[in-house]
């Protein structure tokens, strides 16, 4: 079944301005770029930690600039938007001196945005004290099952929600930095289901996590599985559960790594599976006493989270950029994902339900 009138995808209204690439790793080789070449994005420039991986990667997608350092490539009054796909600690610096360039009109930042909240309360402010665009790649938002669901819960089709959870058994790739860290899994995959959520249903009021370590992961780490429960000011009760273990991963072994997710609603219910663990496109299946007769419906594509989900993402912000809109994707909104993770630490630290209002996002002065 076709995607039944729900758009699943994003539709290109913004591609003009020139974008530097600053990384050269996974996430910028394998989804920016391939999303960016699919969307006909103008990708004009690129630089690393190395100029030679830098160069590697500029040769496989044909991009005509390779700049010695990051700093460089910020500095070069040719780019329009820098494109960040640079470690927590490193990027903050890369930011600021972004904001420097009066040619520069909006960055891209990875999440984590920073180490912490205080300092991207700080990047937060200075961002709109210079008058240019941040915004924060939260790519699961332009998952195709996440953005159709939410546009059936908009409609009023599942009523009001009752209870949703995302169930994951599978493991992440951790990048190589992350081993300079003692957080793990909340901060760098629960984030994305955390934000999603609120993406979904809004600014929960309070978080319940709880952990245990990963028997596979070999560097120190304070969380390895983590299961958090949120509740949310409309009532709706969530949990997000990031089994990243998953079972023995050995020859002759057929694991089952998967990512389901189900949410119930006093009209219908609506459930589904994210694709990114098999490389395949994510599912979704509803189910409404209001539009589908209580029948089981399953809107279906083509396209998957990964690459496809980063062409919403830079689209935005070339959007925002052209119309003086603000982002989908704020800084000001990635704030309050990164103060639940920081509710998240706090609950598992001192073994208690941890009220979003404890942690603080206001501005320092």
């Amino acid at each position: 079944m076709a995607s039944e009138g729900f758009e699943p995808d994003v539709k290109v209204r913004t591609k003009e301005y020139r974008i530097g690439c600053i990384g050269a790793g996974m996430i910028m080789a394998e989804c920016h770029l391939a999303a960016y070449r699919e969307a006909g994005f103008n990708v004009m420039a690129i630089a690393s930690r190395t100029k030679a991986s830098a160069e590697k990667v500029a040769k496989r997608w044909s991009i005509a600039t390779v700049h010695d350092t990051p700093e460089q490539l910020i500095e070069d009054s040719e780019v329009e938007i820098v494109d960040l796909a640079f470690p927590p600690d490193q990027q903050p610096a890369l930011i600021r001196h972004a904001l420097k360039q009066p040619h520069i009109k909006a960055i891209l930042a990875q999440k984590p945005l920073a180490l912490s909240v205080d300092e991207a309360v700080k990047l937060r402010d200075e961002a709109a004290k210079s008058g240019k665009i941040l915004s924060v790649n939260q790519n699961m938002r332009y998952d195709q099952s996440m953005r159709v669901l939410k546009q059936i819960i908009d409609s009023g089709a599942l009523g009001d929600i009752v209870f949703a959870q995302i169930d994951m058994h599978a493991i992440p790739h951790w990048q190589t930095f992350l081993q300079d860290y003692d957080r793990l899994t909340l901060a760098n995959m629960s984030v994305h289901h955390l934000d999603v959520l609120r993406f979904l249903f809004g600014d929960p009021s309070e978080i319940t996590t709880l952990t245990r370590k990963d028997p596979r992961t070999t560097f120190e780490h304070s969380d390895g599985i983590t299961v958090s429960t949120l509740r949310f000011p409309s009532g709706v009760l969530a949990v997000s559960l990031e089994d990243v273990w998953s079972g023995p991963r050995q020859e002759g072994y057929l694991d089952d790594q998967h990512i389901n997710w189900r949410v119930d609603g006093t009209k219908g219910v609506a459930k589904g599976t994210i694709g990114w663990p098999k490389g395949v496109a994510s599912t979704l299946t509803y189910a409404s006493t209001e539009t589908t007769d209580g029948k089981w419906v399953s809107p279906s594509w083509d396209t998957m989270w990964f690459p496809h989900a980063f062409i919403g993402v830079m689209e935005q912000l070339q959007h925002a950029v052209k119309t003086g809109a603000p982002p989908a994707l704020s800084v000001a909104d990635n704030v309050k994902t990164m103060a639940l993770v920081e509710a998240g630490y706090r609950s598992i630290d001192e073994g208690r339900t941890v009220k979003l209002s404890e942690i603080s996002i206001k501005s320092a002065n």
